[in-house]
This record gives structure tokens, sequence and C-alpha cells, in this order.
């Protein structure tokens, strides 16, 4: 059988074990993972552009699980009254192929964005960090905040959008956590000042320039989340020239991250080489950090490792015949002809 997870039974696993630990399990499953990174048969997402958006499949195995990710991103969906990122996901068996999770990924897309900014952080921002401006206050925002606030410690959290009513439903979602303290900015430099970390993440499909460089301080992280295909940026050339720039997967970051602006021999490092010690990441203190985020299948499969550990323990989610498990597997044109075919044979 195959258990299903969807929209209502992930939130009923997010509300039993409660954001925090939610997000903390999850960021110790993906770092992990990464730290497991030659183990995996990885591969660049394969894309489906069109002047609208753009729909991927994201696909990562080792020995034993074949995971993969369909999922879109289309801006102007909001106008529809559809999100502008929906997924799903299949979690199967190396051995045999078959799928032990069918699951929802929006939800869990956005959980697993925010705690893979926060491992990245926790290796690549300055020690002690408590400020953070949040430029982008949409789908994937709250999450944003909660996981740099229950994972690294910020407790101040400068707020911007373009759009302000984005920027009251944060507000609104963020005031019962009364630990972090939320202050509306009037412009991204005005949010910008003085911060620790910036984190950005828009969504138009569009190069664009969120930060520019005399926005930059020294000792900045900035965690940018929001380009994640070709023709979509955030941070402007000149600020990653200057930086110390941590990728996920390099033959993917090259076309979708903020470093396909630059010429292809530009130097990045993979985070799963800082985790493990093999490469620095900060190098000094007044050093400005960049994790270019463009998400990479092996997140969605550790999530997806997760959720389904999760979902058994906790009863959450239904089995379902997604495959054919009883009777002959080499008869399935009998299986099409439902159980009474045999009877009516044997008549």
């Amino acid at each position: 059988m195959t258990r299903f997870i969807d929209v209502p039974a992930l939130a009923r696993l997010v509300r039993h074990v409660g954001v925090d630990r939610f997000l903390a399990e999850l960021a110790r499953t993906i770092e992990q993972d990464f730290l497991r990174w030659e183990a995996f048969d990885k591969s660049a997402r394969v894309a489906s552009h069109s002047a609208l958006g753009v729909i991927e499949l994201m696909p990562v195995a080792d020995a034993e699980r074949y995971g993969f990710k369909y999922v879109n991103g289309h801006p102007r969906n909001t106008a529809r009254g559809l999100p502008t990122v929906m997924a799903f996901g299949v979690l199967a068996e190396v051995a045999t192929g078959l799928p032990l999770l069918l699951s929802e990924l929006t939800l869990t897309t956005a959980l697993r964005t925010a705690a893979t900014s926060a491992v990245a952080a926790r290796a690549l921002a300055r020690p002690g960090s408590r400020s953070m401006a949040l430029i982008g206050n949409g789908a994937q925002s709250e999450f944003q905040a909660l996981a740099f606030h229950h994972l690294l410690g910020i407790d101040e959290l400068r707020v911007f959008d373009i759009d302000p009513a984005a920027t009251d439903k944060l507000q609104r979602n963020l005031a019962t956590t009364p630990a972090l303290r939320v202050l509306r900015a009037a412009s991204v430099a005005d949010a910008v000042r003085g911060a620790d970390i910036v984190t950005t993440v828009t969504a138009d499909k569009a190069r664009a320039t969120i930060l520019t460089p005399e926005m930059i301080e020294p000792g900045m992280h900035l965690n940018a989340v929001g380009g994640d295909c070709p023709g979509k940026t955030e941070l402007h050339a000149e600020i990653l020239h200057g930086a110390r720039v941590c990728v996920e997967y390099e033959p993917q970051t090259r076309i979708e991250g903020e470093i396909q602006q630059l010429a292809a021999d530009f130097p990045v490092v993979e985070l799963w080489r800082v985790l493990a010690g093999q490469a620095e990441g900060r190098q000094r203190e007044a050093q400005v950090t960049v994790f270019d985020s463009v998400g990479f299948a092996l997140e969605d499969f550790s999530a997806l490792c997760y959720v389904e550990r999760l979902a058994r323990e906790l009863g959450i989610g239904q089995d379902v015949d997604l495959v054919p498990r009883a009777g002959d597997p080499k008869d399935l044109f009998g299986l099409a002809q439902g159980p009474r075919a045999g009877l009516r044979r044997a008549a």
C-alpha cells in the first residue's frame, strides 16, 4: 500500500508536532542528507517553460529510495485564485519501484525551503545574528521568518512588500509569535539597513534587482530565495562579485540562480562541502555571504522521507492502492475486468 498525504493531512502533521519542532527536525534531516551528498544520484531538474511560468520535475535517488517532485511556478496565478507554487511528490523503493508515499508538496515545499535556508545561514551568517530583513511577504514568508526565529534566534524582523496586503497578512500570522518583533519598513532600503541577514523571496519571473550594492553592509548574509529559474533574479550582479557565494547544486544554479548573470567560471562553493568541513563558508567577519538558493531535489527527498516516517508513526494519512497488489501480477487484464469476471468464466 502507498501512504497518501493530502494538504489537510500534512497540516495535521504540522499541528501535531508544532511548527518549531517540524522545522527543526526537517532541517536536521536535510543537513544529514547533504552530508551524504556523494551517495545520491543527482541531476538538474527538467523544466518546461512558458511565457507565464514553468513546470518542473525534480528527481533524486540513493541506493534505497527514489524521490521526485512535480512543481510549477506561475507568478500570475494569485489573480486566478491559485497558488504561485503547487507541488506533489513520490517516494519509492529503488529495489522494487514500489511507491511508498504520494504526498502534497506545496505546503511542504515552503517548510523545506525555510529549513534549508536556516541550515545554510547557520553555516554562513555571523554568529549572534539577531535581525533579519524579509523582502517579499507572500506565501513563503512566514515559514522563512519562523525558521530563522526558532533555529537561529532571530528576534527582530523588518518586513517589506510592494503589496501592502501581503505585509498585513504576514503581520497577522506572526502576531502569535510574540518573541519575534515585526517592524514594517517603508522600502527595501529601509528594511535592509542594519540587518544581520537579508532574505529575498519575491515571485516575479523577471531579472529584478531587489537588492543593489549600496544597500549591502559588511558582514551581511543574503538568503536569496526568489530567483529560481532562467531569467529570474533578485540581486544586482555587483553584489555577487564582492561576496562569498554558496549554492546547492552548481550545475542547476548556473542555469537558474543569481549566478546566471555571471561568467561560467565565477567561483562558488556547494553547501554540502561547507557542512562537511571540506570548504570554508564565511571566511572573515566583514565578508558578505550569499546563499543562492534555487531549491534542489535532495531537499524534497529529505522532506518526503521525513513526512513518510512521521505520518506512519502518528497514523496520519491513508493507505491507497496506487499500484496493483492483489492477484496474478501477470494478469493485468483480469484485474481490469474486476472480481466478478472469474465467476462468470467458471459458470
